[in-house]
């Protein structure tokens, strides 16, 4: 148990942290290549905040652990609804906010249920790897629409968002990031002011992941996607969680946010199925998370500063020729290693010879061939000895 009271930590102590304490820890991060350091799984290496836990305790102490309550449901949708309407400037009716298991369910459902049946899923690429799993399983054609660097960060190549949409002859449904993952960029009101425009002449949907929302660098503001005008909540279906954020992705708790009348009904008739799933500690933790986590998530978002930072400097320092382009939010960096001679198979290159887990990032969309998504939610002790090691394979792949 020590190793789980050493997560209970203020963010001067992160740096504390050991690779051998996490490695016992429940999760994926660090078990599933128990001989690599984790960079692959979007967990963070920090715990979650003391709010949190003991909101978790007091359940844990009353020893029931049955379904989800009505008032825990409703405290999660107020939680969730104040959190948007304070931090976003996003007045969401609390009704409105839904339940589920997870984000994914949330794309299954805009699939099933909020598009026509066989509608192309329309993927600006690199994208989070379900988006491009997820609608094939469920019989969907994937139209992967390259991003482009541009004014130096990621952008959406609009023209080609546009030709996708007008071969979709029933609308098509948009899979929008935002933030993205994994590129970490924040797109501004002018973007998505363009990109609504054009769903809207199509007649199609879109279904806007935003869960790294509470995740922003300095300087950055989240737009909700649904929030920017009548137009946008009408074809917009706008998941949401706790989850990645405060450090809960195993407890099983997200939220569909409904932004017009007509989902709203749909959502009356085939909603029941789509919200069972939701665990009682994990909508318990995500009230607790909108409502008290802010002061543990802004020395969270100060130490992940540091790291975005850090990350270039020990790139410049150790492998010049990698392309980084500094994350907006999130707390995933993509790497490109194209200047080097590597093999195909990144993720299996560092995992043998650097002894680092990380996504190759042809998961992400054909454009991600030669990246890779590194997770920089660490210590910068780990940062520094991941980034040494990756240099050490890499120079013995392919020396200067």
């Amino acid at each position: 148990m020590e190793c789980l009271r050493s997560l209970t930590l203020v963010t001067a102590q992160f740096d504390t942290l050991s690779n051998e304490e996490l490695r016992n820890v429940v999760g994926k991060k660090w078990s599933t290549y128990p001989d690599c350091i984790g960079a692959f799984v979007a967990e963070m290496d920090f715990g979650t905040a003391p709010e949190i836990q003991q909101a978790l305790r007091e359940v844990v102490d009353e020893g029931f652990f049955g379904y989800v309550r009505d008032a825990d449901v409703e405290a999660m949708q107020v939680a969730c609804a104040n959190w948007y309407r304070t931090e976003y400037g996003w007045n969401i009716p609390v009704d409105r906010v839904r339940s589920l298991a997870d984000v994914i369910m949330g794309l299954r459902a805009a699939i099933t249920e909020f598009s026509p049946p066989g509608a192309r899923v329309i993927v600006p690429t690199p994208a989070y790897m379900p988006f491009l799993s997820v609608p094939v399983r469920l019989g969907r054609e994937i139209i992967e629409v390259p991003m482009v660097v541009a004014n130096g960060r990621w952008e959406f190549d609009f023209e080609s968002i546009d030709a996708a949409f007008a071969g979709s002859a029933n609308g098509g449904l948009l899979a929008l990031c935002n933030p993205c993952n994994p590129v970490g960029r924040v797109f501004s009101q002018e973007e998505l002011l363009k990109l609504g425009g054009i769903v809207a002449n199509h007649g199609g949907r879109v279904f806007a992941d935003e869960i790294h929302a509470p995740l922003l660098y300095s300087g950055q503001h989240h737009i909700p996607y649904a929030s920017i005008s009548e137009t946008t909540a009408s074809h917009t279906l706008t998941a949401v969680s706790a989850s990645k954020a405060w450090n809960l992705a195993g407890l099983k708790s997200a939220q569909l946010i409904l932004s017009n009348d007509v989902d709203a009904e749909r959502w009356r008739e085939a909603g029941f199925l789509i919200e069972h799933g939701a665990s009682t500690i994990g909508v318990i933790a995500n009230a607790a998370a909108y409502a008290s986590g802010k002061p543990w998530l802004d020395d969270v978002i100060d130490y992940l500063d540091g790291n975005r930072g850090l990350l270039g400097d020990l790139l410049a320092e150790h492998l010049p020729r990698v392309g980084y382009i500094k994350p907006e939010g999130t707390y995933l960096a993509w790497l490109n290693f194209r200047d080097y001679p590597l093999p195909d198979d990144l993720a299996e290159f560092f995992r043998d010879e650097a002894k680092v887990a990380v996504v190759d990032g042809k998961a992400c969309g054909a454009i991600g061939e030669g990246f890779v998504r590194f997770n920089i939610a660490m210590s910068s002790d780990t940062l520094h000895q991941a980034i040494r090691q990756m240099a050490s394979a890499v120079n013995a792949a392919a020396p200067s």
